[in-house]
């Protein structure tokens, strides 16, 4: 793939900040350089001296988790901003153009709004699929990134994995980004063992569900070695903060917990699915293979409003398109699923 043609030529020229620390790389010396505090920090531990702005000690732990190599991996401040800098990197405002396929996650429609980027919307199909003939129809010579999310959200389920092999096989003007915030919960492998197939496929992950680090704000992209260049050259110097690097290497290593909590989020997602099955005024539940499922009731939005006021927190989705009347549910603890069964059981009685 000529990655020349598909990336704005100013990133190519563009000359990135260069920090304190990318000119030295040991850990023990006077550091007299990046205008730091000598007398340490105002809390009990010390914070005073700027992190490593590329991560070296987390990309070699997830290279042997992710089986990839350390090249491959983007660190962000979220997926969000991996999404936010793919999208200023590769369209240019009011000339270049991305594919979504609601209903779809939010930020990839927010990311190319902010940046005056115009969208392409090929709805799923009723089953909540990819309409490829659609899809295909929509690409055009301006067409620079397709975002597909797999598990979806807020649908909860994968997408049929042979669609998006179509689609690998057949788009090489720009990138498909194939984002698994979910894949932890799922039966389907990552699209990361493809990266070396499909040199146009970028992968999005997070720390953010299946390791419980949501506060911290750890996304991933993991790309071809000259993407994550890329990604590295206009990425903020320190996008990754030192408190966060030093936590994220501690979760790493506790797999024991990460395998133990998908567990039984999974068990919890039948026990509330076998639940809800027994209220007659739940329309469908939808299949899922995430941390949540969308469930489609009567009187949706009525019985929203009840659940807030009950401080019952969950997402009303009915004002997303083909997901009218439904509502997503994160899988909680049991006593809160219990919990939730209760009170939506007493609204309709």
């Amino acid at each position: 793939m000529d990655y020349q043609k598909y990336i704005l030529p100013h990133i190519w020229d563009l000359k990135p900040y260069s920090s304190a620390r990318d000119e030295f790389k040991g850990s023990e010396g006077v550091f007299l350089d990046a205008n730091e505090n000598p007398m340490g920090s105002a809390t009990k531990e010390s914070w005073n001296r700027y992190p490593d702005p590329l991560q070296h000690a987390i990309k070699l732990e997830l290279a042997k988790l992710k089986s990839c190599s350390s090249d491959q991996i983007f660190l962000g401040n979220g997926s969000d901003e991996a999404i936010d800098l793919l999208i200023r990197m590769t369209c240019k405002s009011a000339e270049h153009e991305i594919i979504l396929c609601p209903p779809t996650y939010g930020m990839y429609e927010v990311s190319a709004s902010i940046n005056d980027i115009k969208i392409q919307r090929v709805n799923l199909t009723s089953k909540y699929q990819l309409d490829l003939s659609g899809i295909k129809k929509a690409i055009h010579e301006k067409t620079r990134l397709i975002f597909l999310c797999s598990p979806n959200n807020p649908t909860g389920n994968k997408l049929n994995r042979s669609d998006i092999y179509d689609l690998l096989n057949t788009y090489s003007q720009g990138f498909i980004i194939v984002d698994e915030a979910y894949i932890d919960f799922s039966d389907e492998p990552s699209f990361i063992h493809e990266l070396n197939q499909f040199p146009q496929l970028i992968v999005l992950q997070t720390l953010s569900k299946a390791y419980g680090l949501a506060s911290l704000r750890l996304g991933m992209a993991f790309a071809h070695p000259s993407i994550i260049q890329l990604f590295n050259k206009i990425k903020p110097p320190y996008n990754i903060s030192g408190a966060t690097q030093k936590i994220v290497l501690e979760a790493l290593s506790n797999q024991k917990f990460v395998g133990e909590s998908v567990q039984l989020i999974l068990q919890e997602k039948n026990k509330l699915q076998n639940g809800l099955n027994e209220i007659k005024e739940v329309v469908e539940i939808f299949p899922s293979q995430a941390n949540f499922i969308l469930v489609k009731f009567n009187k949706a939005q009525e019985l929203f409003d009840y659940l807030i006021s009950e401080k019952v927190i969950t997402r009303n989705r009915s004002n997303v398109s083909l997901c009218e009347d439904s509502i997503r549910i994160t899988i909680g603890l049991a006593e809160e699923n219990t919990y939730l069964v209760k009170k939506i059981t007493d609204f309709y009685a």
